[in-house]
């Protein structure tokens, strides 16, 4: 708040107005006319698609929607892949059940699939998305192809479990604060490199080190997670059980599995990657040097990279 009326104090009638302008962009990246929204068991699921070649489900991370999932998957749309892109539970249209569970949301794909006549299909998962791109391969084998977790805010051997009377530490403040589209768009405004070093995981100087394409992709996953308001059921979901992460039963996992993640990614996801490779018989893994959460300067290399799994294993 003392940033936010210092910004305004500073700026008067210009901070209106640039906060005009960002806010109607966000709305239209993530507009209804854009997605479909589809009846389910745990209530509405929203998707969109895009490509029509070989399917890939992209499930996107903290912070998105489907319009997140189609950013994170242009390099494979390119490749000829037919994208969709689903809102988790809590994210834009998609409705928040009672039990917002990462496995509910792997049951929720399949009504996705069975809606539009897909039988199996390779499931891509970024950060706390791969939670339940996770629990998707673990509890239905028979419709999931490959399994992509990409830097995936998932369980390791340390992690502290989730439970009612150990909640991650803010919680009840995150409640209040991401449900304003102003305060968060201030935040980018006025201290643009701290929220990409807490929210995107990510060291800012690097952004001084990349393209600029690779900048403005960076720029777009942050602003991207405008309208925050639309987004915070879901936020504040994947913080319960992204961070504190439950174990999955990766010794299920029959998909042919592809880990990827960055060393210097500020929320250790290099950690969960291994442990999922060493886990998942037959996995495979890279962990890229540097680029943080949002795998900064990597991500032509990295979706290269997953087109040449995918071809291998024979799914493309």
């Amino acid at each position: 708040m003392g940033i936010a009326g210092g910004a305004l104090a500073a700026t008067g009638g210009g901070t209106a107005l640039a906060y005009s302008s960002a806010i109607s962009k966000a709305r239209a990246a993530c507009d209804p006319s854009l997605s479909t929204a589809i009846p389910t068991r745990f209530g509405d699921l929203e998707y969109a698609e895009a490509g029509s070649g070989t399917p890939l489900l992209m499930i996107h991370g903290t912070g998105g929607g489907f319009d997140q999932g189609l950013l994170f998957t242009r390099e494979l749309l390119a490749k000829g892949y037919r994208i969709i892109a689903p809102s988790r539970f809590g994210y834009l249209r998609s409705s928040f059940p009672s039990d917002p569970s990462s496995a509910n949301q792997a049951d929720a794909f399949v009504e996705l699939l069975d809606h539009l006549h897909i039988d199996r299909i390779a499931a891509a998962g970024g950060s706390a998305g791969a939670l339940s791109a996770i629990e998707f391969a673990v509890r239905h084998p028979d419709r999931c192809a490959a399994l992509v977790p990409i830097v995936p805010a998932s369980y390791t051997p340390n992690s502290e479990a989730v439970t009612a009377d150990n909640p991650p530490e803010g919680i009840p403040a995150a409640m209040a604060l991401l449900r304003s589209d102003f305060l968060f768009w201030i935040g980018t405004a006025v201290a643009s490199d701290l929220m990409v070093s807490t929210l995107l995981a990510t060291d800012p100087a690097l952004l001084k080190t990349v393209d600029a394409a690779e900048s403005t992709r960076a720029q777009e996953i942050l602003l991207g997670i405008l309208p925050v308001s639309r987004r915070a059921d879901g936020l504040i979901n994947d913080a319960q059980l992204a961070g504190h992460p439950a174990p999955s039963a990766l010794e299920k996992i029959t998909a042919p599995t592809f880990a990827i993640s960055v060393e210097d990614d500020r929320f250790g996801t290099a950690k969960a990657a291994r442990h999922i490779a060493a886990s998942v018989p037959n996995a495979r893994l890279t962990v890229f040097p540097s680029g943080g959460h949002i795998w900064l300067g990597q991500d032509r290399d990295l979706f290269d990279q997953i087109d040449a799994f995918l071809i291998e294993i024979g799914y493309v």
